[in-house]
C-alpha cells in the first residue's frame, strides 16, 4: 500500500469514528425524550372567577337566610313562605346538601342501617324527608313528608298536619327536621299516625341540646315526648355533629295535657 492510499484509509477510518461519537441510539433517543416528557408538569387548577365566586357566595347567603327562617317560624309560615316562592325550597337543599358534605357521618346513614336491622316490613313516615334519601335506601315502605317537594313520590303538606290515617306507620323518623317554632305539633303528629308500640327515631344537631351553649336540656326535652306518649328506649351521644334518640309509643292513650317543652335552640351558620 501505497503512503497516499494510507492516508486516505486513516481519514476515511476517523470520520466513520466520528460519526459513531456523533450519532445517539433509539435506545437513548427513547431515554431522553422519556425523561423530558416526565418532568412537563401539570399546569395548575384553573381558579374560580370572580363571577363564580360572587354566585357562590350569593349562594351561601340565600341559604342561610332561608336556614334562619326555617327555625324561627312556625310550620304554616314556612309553608307559605315556599309557596310564594317554591324555588327557595331548591335553594335551601343544594345549601343543605353542601352543609352535610362537611360531615364525617350522615345521621341518615345510621337510621337506615337501624331500619336494615330490622324487619322490612316496618312502614314508615319521613317527617321533613329532603331529598328522600330515607325512602331510596331500604327496602320498607316510606312515606316521605316534607313542606314542598319536586318529587312526587314526596307527600307536600305542613308536617304537623299530614294525610297519614293514624295508627298507621310502625317507625316516625325526624332526622334532623324538627326545625319550626312549633316542633312539638310535629312530634305529636307522629304520636297520631304511630301504631302502638310503634318507634320515634329522632336525629337532631348536637348544639340544640347543650344547656352550656343556650341548647336544650336533652333530659328534659325527652321527658316532654314521654309526657305525649312515649317511652324512652336509648339516648345515643357518641357523635360530634348530632344526637340520636329512640322511644316508643306507649300502647295506652293516656298522656299528659300542658305539656312544658323547653325551647330548641336555631341552628344557624355563621358567615364564612
Amino acid at each position: 500500500m501505497t503512503q497516499e492510499a494510507g492516508g486516505r484509509n486513516r481519514k476515511r477510518k476517523r470520520r466513520n469514528n466520528h460519526r459513531k461519537t456523533e450519532t445517539p441510539s433509539k435506545k437513548q433517543a427513547d431515554t431522553s425524550t422519556a425523561a423530558a416528557t416526565s418532568t412537563v408538569k401539570q399546569p395548575p387548577a384553573k381558579p374560580l372567577s370572580f363571577l363564580e365566586k360572587m354566585k357562590a357566595k350569593l349562594a351561601g347567603g340565600h341559604f342561610r337566610m332561608i336556614n334562619e327562617k326555617l327555625y324561627t317560624c312556625s310550620g304554616d309560615e314556612a309553608l307559605n313562605y315556599f309557596k310564594e316562592d317554591p324555588s327557595l325550597f331548591n335553594m335551601y337543599h343544594t345549601g343543605y346538601q353542601e352543609q352535610m358534605s362537611r360531615w364525617p357521618e350522615q345521621p341518615v346513614n345510621i337510621i337506615m342501617k337501624w331500619l336494615k336491622d330490622h324487619t322490612s316490613s316496618l312502614v314508615v313516615a319521613d317527617f321533613g324527608c329532603g331529598d328522600a334519601r330515607l325512602a331510596k335506601g331500604v327496602k320498607n315502605k316510606v312515606f316521605s313528608i316534607d313542606l314542598v317537594s319536586n318529587d312526587p313520590s314526596v307527600i307536600a303538606c305542613d308536617m304537623s298536619n299530614t294525610p297519614l290515617e293514624s295508627s298507621s306507620v310502625d317507625v316516625a323518623v325526624f332526622c334532623l327536621s324538627l326545625m319550626g317554632t312549633n316542633f312539638p305539633n310535629y312530634i305529636q303528629e307522629a304520636h297520631r299516625v304511630l301504631k302502638p308500640s310503634g318507634w320515634l327515631l329522632i336525629a337532631e344537631v348536637k348544639s340544640r341540646f347543650d344547656p352550656n351553649t343556650g341548647g336544650a336540656d336533652p333530659d328534659r326535652f325527652c321527658e316532654a315526648v314521654c309526657e305525649l306518649g312515649f317511652t324512652s328506649v336509648s339516648k345515643d351521644f357518641s357523635n360530634k355533629m348530632f344526637i340520636l334518640l329512640y322511644f316508643k309509643k306507649k300502647a295506652n292513650k293516656n298522656r299528659s295535657k300542658g305539656i312544658d317543652w323547653p325551647e330548641l335552640k336555631p341552628c344557624l351558620y355563621k358567615r364564612r
